[in-house]
């Protein structure tokens, strides 16, 4: 049908493994309306019949681990879809069992939203609801209504569901959003930022510092309640999505130190534009001088931006910067994570604005075209109908220079990037100075980016980060 499903995960489990990866992380495939792909769940513990039903899951986990592989679902605690049976109980009026299970608001004297609080998509973060007459609060879609974590009741209905997965027999959980469950409790408005930006003015959100809507102290109990039930499954493991602009460093540190809270977490500050020494020290010196104790993981593509490749493509060739670009995150101190395709070089796919699905893209075009452009389907056969993924229609398009880049291609090709990323993983998995703590930052004119891991007698890795060669 287009769309690609759990059994299609299964057969291709192969070529994951082929990489030398440890785990493989799944979005989310949750009963769900699918106006925000996914992450607007109506049912978190059943397999939306669109990508297949639990019995294919359990197949797709069994052959994860029988290739020595772990999986990660998916879990999007701060909200549901308004199509979940709890909203539908929620909304109906004000004194039923679920009424406090969400955020809701009175209006204003004037009849406007309690406060200035804006959606991450566009627009106000609140929606008039005529049965209750109140708002409801939603940092996402009007479709994607914000779970009250001040219940009690709500924090342990969100860590039933996720007993749920781990009875199953899943690895963990990524975390969607791990920093957006609680809110101010007063509602008060969130102050304006001082240094916005014309390019943050595309978005207004982007120009509030956003203190009272995320963020909040409170999370970091409800995190210390996940890590001790994950703690009763052994080798489980957590990674949690910040999604913040500024001092996501210290929030991060925040929910991963000790033992006692997330084992990783990442935001988003190499998911941007910049490709210099200076941005890429600020980030990891940054995070291990400001998160002590804390453990990062580290990505510079996924699911919400640009593929690096063709972010940083005015580098150089293309190649070139896939090349470098996965021993430069290898080397890093931290956890990594990558994304389907990015082992292929795959680049952005360019699409029109009638291709294009996703919410933000088509509110915001075209200073904003979404993130389609990176969440088109993985390609296999070159020559396939499809690519290989699909016999039918794709949900997103595959084009021509996507579907050249194909895994059959590479495979024949000793010198592909899919033969690049596999070789220096498999250096990665055996470089004890690579897997220890600690980066001793070498100083170096731009453009050279040197640092030594492992101390003394350790790997000492040196990048040119400019266009040119330079000799040393």
């Amino acid at each position: 049908d287009g769309v690609g499903d759990l059994a299609g995960i299964t057969r291709r489990l192969d070529h994951i493994a082929s990489l030398g990866v440890d785990v493989v992380w799944l979005s989310p495939v949750f009963t769900s309306p699918q106006k925000d792909m996914g992450y607007d769940i109506s049912d978190q513990c059943d397999i939306d019949p669109l990508f297949g039903s639990l019995d294919d899951f359990d197949d797709l986990l069994a052959r994860t681990h029988e290739l020595g592989l772990k999986l990660i679902v998916d879990q999007v605690p701060s909200h549901t879809s308004d199509q979940h049976p709890w909203f539908v109980a929620s909304r109906a009026s004000r004194d039923n069992p679920k009424s406090d299970w969400y955020v809701w608001a009175d209006a204003k004297p004037d009849g406007s939203p309690p406060n200035n609080w804006l959606s991450v998509f566009g627009g106000p973060a609140w929606t008039w609801d005529p049965r209750r007459r109140q708002y409801y609060l939603h940092s996402f879609l009007a479709s994607q209504p914000q779970m009250n974590f001040h219940n009690p009741e709500v924090v342990e209905a969100t860590l039933e569901t996720m007993r749920f997965w781990l009875d199953r027999g899943v690895d963990g959980f990524r975390l969607d959003s791990i920093n957006y469950p609680f809110h101010d409790e007063q509602l008060r408005d969130n102050p304006p930022k001082d240094d916005a930006t014309p390019d943050d003015w595309v978005n207004p959100y982007n120009v509030q510092r956003h203190i009272y809507d995320k963020s909040r102290p409170e999370t970091l109990e409800f995190l210390e309640q996940v890590r001790a039930m994950l703690d009763r499954y052994s080798g489980t493991m957590t990674v949690g999505e910040v999604g913040e602009g500024s001092g996501a460093a210290r929030i991060m540190g925040d929910y991963t130190r000790g033992d006692g809270r997330l084992h990783m977490a990442y935001s988003f500050e190499m998911l941007g534009p910049q490709y210099t020494p200076a941005y890429f020290r600020s980030c990891v010196g940054g995070f291990f001088d400001e998160a002590q104790g804390g453990w990062p993981c580290w990505a510079f593509s996924n699911h919400d931006v640009v593929r690096h490749v063709s972010r940083w493509s005015g580098r150089g060739d293309t190649d070139a910067v896939a090349r470098q670009a996965i021993a430069l995150l290898l080397s890093f101190e931290g956890a990594k994570c990558l994304y389907q395709g990015e082992e292929l070089g795959q680049t952005e796919t360019v699409l029109t604005y009638d291709e294009i699905v996703d919410p933000p893209g088509l509110k915001f075009w075209p200073e904003y075209k979404g993130r389609d452009g990176c969440r088109t389907p993985m390609v296999w056969e070159a020559d396939a109908p499809g690519a290989g993924f699909t016999l039918g229609d794709p949900w997103l398009p595959i084009k021509a220079p996507q579907a050249a880049r194909a895994v059959d291609r590479q495979e024949t090709d000793p010198a592909s990037i899919l033969h690049h990323y596999r070789a220096l993983l498999s250096f990665y998995r055996d470089c004890g100075p690579l897997r220890a703590t600690g980066t001793d930052w070498i100083d170096l004119p731009d453009p050279l980016l040197a640092f030594r891991r492992g101390g003394a007698g350790g790997l000492t890795a040196v990048f040119n980060l400019g266009a040119t060669p330079l000799r040393l």
